[in-house]
């Protein structure tokens, strides 16, 4: 996987943050992108700002129904990605884990982990008839490491290590499974963590620029690998 023309890129949480700089880049690379995100509004101007052959639509990854449908639409109009990243995530307010919500919890799991397995278990199969394509699941320091006041998104993110490895074990030839964590970037994401320290980071739009020559340049021999983005 080179340089990315003509190949199709689909990305979850495109709305904001990474995900949305990551359109860009892979705009930029000639590949077709195929989003979604939670925000109706943003998907609009989105579609807007980049029309056909890209595709962007309102789903969220943590209702198993809206993922289904939109993967049979996509796939049905012959857009089998090439490169899939499970980008969408949430963070919990800062808690001592005995004090997070339950909603909270809820939360990060149904996006960050079943929200993955609903994203793979709706396009892997047909990669897997194709017989090629990268699977990227955003993983995070805190997938390797541990820090207080967000046990939940922690555990989440040791989970994508987790499944990555198990899925790349199950993949046939030709198809790889990879773990990414995309390092310490200054998001909202960040800044509910971090606050004002936040602004000693990398904007999105600047990490996006060695981020995606780094994503597109991902292949199958990088199966059952966690990486990181240089």
């Amino acid at each position: 996987m080179g340089t990315g023309t003509g190949r199709v890129v689909v990305v979850t949480g495109v709305t904001r943050g990474l995900g949305r700089a990551l359109v860009d880049r892979f705009v930029e690379s000639d590949c077709i992108v195929c989003g979604c995100g939670r925000s109706a509004d943003a998907i609009a101007h989105l579609g807007e700002t980049y029309g056909e052959p890209h595709r962007f639509d309102a789903v969220d990854v943590s209702r198993a129904g809206d993922v289904s449908s939109w993967a049979n639409e996509l796939i049905g109009s012959g857009c089998v990605p090439d490169l899939l990243i499970n980008n969408a995530g949430v963070i919990n307010p800062d808690a001592a884990l005995w004090e997070v919500d339950v909603a909270d919890f809820d939360r990060v799991v149904d996006v960050n982990v079943k929200g993955v397995f609903r994203v793979i278990r709706s396009f892997a199969p047909a990669m897997i008839e194709r017989g090629s394509g990268v699977i990227v699941n955003f993983s995070s320091g805190w997938g390797r490491s541990t820090s207080p006041q967000v046990a939940p998104y922690c555990a989440s993110k040791w989970a994508i290590e987790g499944l990555s490895r198990s899925l790349a074990q199950e993949l046939p030839a030709g198809l790889g499974s990879v773990a990414v964590n995309p390092g310490v970037i200054d998001t909202d994401m960040l800044r509910s963590c971090f606050g004002a320290g936040a602004a000693s980071y990398p904007r999105a739009a600047e990490w996006s620029r060695r981020a995606a020559p780094f994503l597109l340049s991902l292949t199958a021999e990088d199966n059952g690998a966690s990486l990181d983005v240089g």
